[in-house]
């Protein structure tokens, strides 16, 4: 049997006979995946049912249909999805390697199967597999349906017959189309198996959520394209050796992509977390330099979030600077900012920050408790336990305001925490705080309230 081998861009999908470094379709570096096809096996052409009208038709007569959406019973899924499943729609769960993605996927099931039938396709685990992951659970109903295949015409078949409210694929990187010639798990199979789901999803106006793998950059494997083609994205992000698992949306085009949501593992599997907060403030050290508290925004929900810096004396000529959970670029700018602006040094010193729980920050609000915390650890003083840092740094060393301040005094306030210092730009009036709300323009009137 003859064999060729071809290299596929898994950001574009462009195939070339020859490996490069770059891309020649996209301009993307090391892209190419090399994968085997087969000479004597030639691909049939299946009929492609298109779902969509071949005729434009105006906006105004396409009729309005409410937005009918399936509850999962499960708050922080709901939250993270907009609101519930909406039908018909492709789903795309991704993470880690035992990070929970079968787990609450079958929780999920145990709410939706009291009075809907669910379809649980798997190409990795045996049915009785999949029975003791589900007693242990406590998923158990007669209207889940369990199918060991891996061929996609036999799935897609199988769900119109059936007919179920809602399917899973575990997972899309074990599928297989028989007219394809590559493996398993390779870009052009990924991409047809999802072509095909899709075109089911659609047609049938059956939810399909599909679990897909990530490779060792933390990207789901796979063409790029997989993430444009499905309605949602969801990520479960966390530490595997932690409890917490945070399921984010990187992708919605029925919802926000701000929304998070909170779980705990335990041994009867992910528990919902209704104030995080909490979570993440578990077992702060008290009077220890270095430690500040933030109030980030995730969605519509106000989160406090303990920061920790530690800044010591390094033995190498260059020092190291290491982030776990914030941007390792926008570290070296605060770094630099306290050094330009408030006189600080940290040119002989190595620089660990560290955001407690797995928690990630992204948004700017977090830049002053983390350059207090960075200046709290190398002049060694310790910021109160009751205040908590809100606001954005500017190059000129300024203090710039920020969105949702009452949401996050007010929560600050719930947790305890009496002293906020916040940008004195913002609105700091009109809202009923019992908290001390103390305004600052710069990073060196910040340092005279401390």
């Amino acid at each position: 049997m003859k064999t060729k081998t071809v290299y596929v861009c898994t950001e574009c999908g462009a195939v070339t006979p020859k490996w490069s470094g770059k891309c020649t379709s996209c301009g993307e570096w090391n892209t190419l995946q090399e994968e085997i096809q087969t000479a004597e096996k030639k691909a049939v052409k299946s009929p492609k049912v298109s779902v969509f009208s071949t005729q434009p038709i105006h906006i105004s007569q396409i009729p309005q249909e409410e937005e009918n959406r399936i509850l999962t019973g499960i708050a922080e899924f709901d939250r993270v999805l907009g609101g519930g499943i909406v039908q018909g729609s492709l789903v795309l769960v991704s993470g880690e390697p035992g990070i929970g993605k079968s787990t609450i996927l079958l929780q999920i099931c145990e709410q939706i199967c009291r009075n809907r039938t669910v379809l649980y396709v798997s190409g990795e685990e045996s049915p009785r597999q999949i029975k003791m992951r589900a007693e242990r659970l406590g998923v158990i109903s007669e209207n889940l349906l369990i199918l060991p295949q891996t061929d996609i015409h036999e799935i897609t078949a199988r769900i119109e017959t059936e007919s179920p409210d809602m399917v899973i694929i575990d997972s899309i990187q074990t599928m297989e189309k028989a007219e394809v010639t590559s493996s398993p798990g390779s870009i052009t199979q990924v991409k047809e198996c999802t072509s095909d789901l899709m075109r089911t999803a659609k047609t049938t106006g059956c939810p399909i959520f599909i679990v897909g793998h990530v490779n060792k950059e933390g990207s789901i494997a796979g063409p790029k394209v997989l993430e444009h083609m499905v309605d949602a994205v969801l990520y479960f992000e966390g530490e595997r050796f932690l409890d917490c698992r945070i399921l984010r949306a990187v992708k919605n085009r029925f919802g926000s992509t701000n929304e998070i949501g909170v779980f705990e593992m335990t041994s009867k599997g992910l528990v919902e977390v209704d104030n995080p907060s909490k979570l993440f403030l578990q077992g702060k050290p008290e009077n220890v330099s270095g430690i500040a508290t933030v109030g980030v925004m995730e969605g519509s929900r106000p989160i406090i979030a303990e920061i920790q810096a530690l800044v010591t004396q390094t033995p190498f000529p260059s020092p190291r600077r290491i982030a776990s959970g914030f941007d390792y670029n926008r570290l070296n700018l605060i770094i630099a900012v306290l050094e330009k602006r408030c006189g600080f040094f940290f040119g002989n010193s190595d620089t660990y920050l560290n955001i407690i729980g797995g928690l990630r920050i992204s948004e700017p609000a977090a830049d002053l408790a983390v350059a207090t915390a960075l200046a709290s650890s190398l002049k060694d003083f310790i910021i109160p336990s009751d205040t908590i840092l809100l606001g954005e740094i500017g190059l000129a060393g300024e203090v710039r305001t920020i969105s949702g301040l009452e949401k996050r005094v007010l929560e600050a306030e719930k947790l305890g925490y009496t002293r906020c210092i916040v940008p004195k730009k913002n609105k700091i009036t009109g809202f009923d705080s019992q908290a001390e709300i103390i305004g600052v323009s710069n990073l060196r009137e910040v340092f005279s309230k401390i």
